[in-house]
């Protein structure tokens, strides 16, 4: 099936966050079920490589098997699996933003090598691709793109994880002015252990603000401790880089003196957007795995996926996924379109890169959350469709597990990317390229007023969801503008609130990107051949509604009170209502498919 481009005039026509105060038509997003053949096949190389090179290999990748994990990424490199996003001049496909997406989704079922893989084709690579000069592109993409040289990131210090702009390395002028010479201590380094170049993150002198460098191993002066030892991820070479008195040339500073936070800040946009990504892919093959075990597995003369507790597991496990993939591809296709745009007006394309991902920081932040926690629940609850053999390691859950919980640490923990989620939006406000307060004033002076029951309803197969939805943003609206209203500059410093408001953002996020994708779906192959993503739409938005409406509760009870509080009350009750529906008849349309078909299917 060919991709269907959005039309040129519609490509800016979306900011990033404004989906909370303008309405997106469901022709103008992407959908998976839009991939073209090439797209396919791609995926379909991805899948090839993991099940012959490394589902049969993951004891020996977790025990860390020397050369193993280097032979590996030297494997996928010779079917370009590193440079799928890379431009062709440096020996890359050069393939868009979606399609490398769905090439981090696939082989985000690769545990440790999934790891190892995005850590080198993303922080690894990108820095250099995206803010090198021409020489250093030339010099360093080709051999990054071919897997002959391995790449690692280093930002995180001891006493600078979150706070990464606290950083203790710095980095001194030579005396002949050649080389910086580098000393500090970097820990959490993925591929530590056998990257060629390190992007690594340094003070000049007294700067305030982190620059960045281009280090090879080979300069010398570079030192590892042993592997960490973790819980989860075993597989992935995870060590502390010292550097001492470390000659770097100067022409391997990247970019200006003092960017390089702005590098980490946008690097870590992107890797954000692309976890969300490689948690689904890890979703779906736990999902899988739960589906068929299920059918094999007999307790009192029946197979245990016939009993109704275990479809409702499959059937959640499903849902959460196909809403969570909907909100990543609308959010990847967003970006990859502000990329084409930018191009179109003139911009570098490297430029065009960041400032296209940089323009839906809010929508990163806001999957990558949403992604690595639908991929804990899937686990969790693969684990119990396992029962006893799910805590066996012999059976496949206990690595999924353990190996499942870094992802709401990675990229920024799931607690600061929450909080940024709603201070970008609120930023963005302040200067005028978000227009929150107007529609916000509005919800408010909607609420004093009374409901108009008298106005004809919106007919159609989803026209009670958009109306759901739309009360969603309302009640964001009402909530975030109260708090900002009443708290002012003090917002910053009540994070319980701001959990609770981005809590409420990512729930209607994610609700408007199912239903678009749904009605999108619906109109390529009609209704009746939709009817179990229908399903996992209504029971979805259903269930983010008692979500959002305690999220909103709980804000509200924390900064209002008398009056103001009872109205914001009844004015969440009545953004967040929803009508009855059948969840257990709906879920079980779902896990009938799964059940047939033996694998997550959608």
């Amino acid at each position: 099936m060919e991709t269907v481009q959005n039309p040129t005039n519609t490509m800016t026509s979306t900011k990033g966050g404004e989906f909370l105060i303008k309405e997106t038509q469901a022709k103008d997003v992407f959908i998976p079920e839009e991939w073209n053949e090439e797209q396919q096949m791609i995926a379909q190389t991805c899948h090839d490589f993991l099940a012959q090179h490394v589902w049969n290999s993951l004891d020996r990748i977790d025990a860390q098997e020397e050369g193993l994990m280097v032979d590996l990424l030297n494997k996928a490199g010779e079917l370009g699996l590193l440079g799928i996003s890379v431009p062709e001049e440096f020996g890359g496909f050069g393939k868009d933003f979606t399609t490398s997406m769905l090439a981090t989704e696939i082989l985000g079922a690769g545990h440790s090598f999934a790891v190892a893989i995005s850590a080198h084709t993303g922080i690894g690579t990108l820095p250099i691709l995206y803010y090198g000069n021409a020489e250093q592109k030339a010099k360093y993409i080709p051999k990054l793109a071919t897997g002959e040289w391995k790449a690692a990131y280093c930002l995180t210090e001891p006493s600078a994880g979150s706070d990464a702009n606290s950083g203790k390395t710095k980095a001194v002028l030579s005396g002949d002015g050649k080389h910086y010479i580098l000393n500090g201590q970097k820990m959490w380094i993925t591929n530590g252990g056998f990257a060629d170049i390190y992007t690594v993150f340094a003070k000049i002198d007294n700067d305030e603000t982190l620059s960045a460098f281009i280090v090879e191993k080979s300069f010398g002066g570079i030192s590892l401790n042993p592997e960490e030892h973790k819980m989860g991820i075993k597989g992935s070479s995870t060590r502390q880089v010292f550097f001492n008195d470390c000659k770097v040339p100067v022409e391997n500073l990247l970019s200006e003196r003092q960017n390089g936070f702005k590098i980490a800040v946008n690097i870590l946009n992107l890797g954000r957007i692309k976890l969300a990504g490689a948690a689904i892919g890890g979703s779906k093959e736990t999902t899988t795995k739960s589906i068929q075990y299920a059918n094999e597995r007999q307790q009192f003369g029946r197979s245990i996926s016939k009993y109704g507790a275990i479809r409702y597991k499959l059937a959640e496990q499903a849902t959460r996924i196909y809403a969570a993939e909907s909100a990543i591809y609308r959010a990847s296709q967003n970006i990859e379109d502000a990329i084409k745009s930018l191009i179109a007006g003139g911009m570098d394309e490297a430029k065009a890169k960041l400032k296209g991902v940089e323009q839906f920081a809010v929508e990163a932040a806001i999957v990558k959350v949403h992604g690595s926690e639908v991929l804990d629940y899937v686990v969790d609850e693969g684990v119990q469709i396992y029962g006893g053999m799910g805590y066996s390691a012999e059976a496949p859950m206990d690595r999924a597990y353990r190996d499942a919980r870094i992802n709401r640490i990675f990229e920024g923990t799931n607690e600061i990317n929450r909080m940024l989620t709603v201070d970008m939006m609120l930023k963005r406000a302040m200067k005028g390229e978000l227009d929150l307060m107007g529609p916000a004033q509005k919800v408010a002076s909607e609420l004093m007023s009374i409901p108009d029951f008298s106005a004809t309803a919106e007919t159609g197969t989803l026209s009670n969801e958009k109306k759901v939805v739309d009360g969603f943003k309302k009640a964001v609206l009402m909530v975030a503008g109260a708090a900002v209203q009443k708290l002012m500059m003090q917002l910053g410093k009540e994070q319980e609130i701001l959990m609770n408001v981005a809590d409420m953002i990512i729930e209607t996020y994610v609700c408007e990107s199912v239903l678009l994708r749904v009605e999108k779906l619906i109109s390529l192959k009609g209704e009746e051949a939709c009817k179990e993503q229908i399903a996992m739409m209504k029971v979805y938005i259903n269930d983010a509604a008692d979500r959002i409406h305690k999220s909103g509760k709980e804000a509200v009870n924390t900064f209002a009170e008398g009056d103001e509080q009872r109205g914001m009350l009844m004015g969440m009750k009545r953004f967040t209502k929803t009508e009855p529906i059948n969840t257990t008849e709906l879920r079980r349309t779902v896990s009938a498919k799964l059940i047939a078909e033996n694998k997550y299917c959608f």
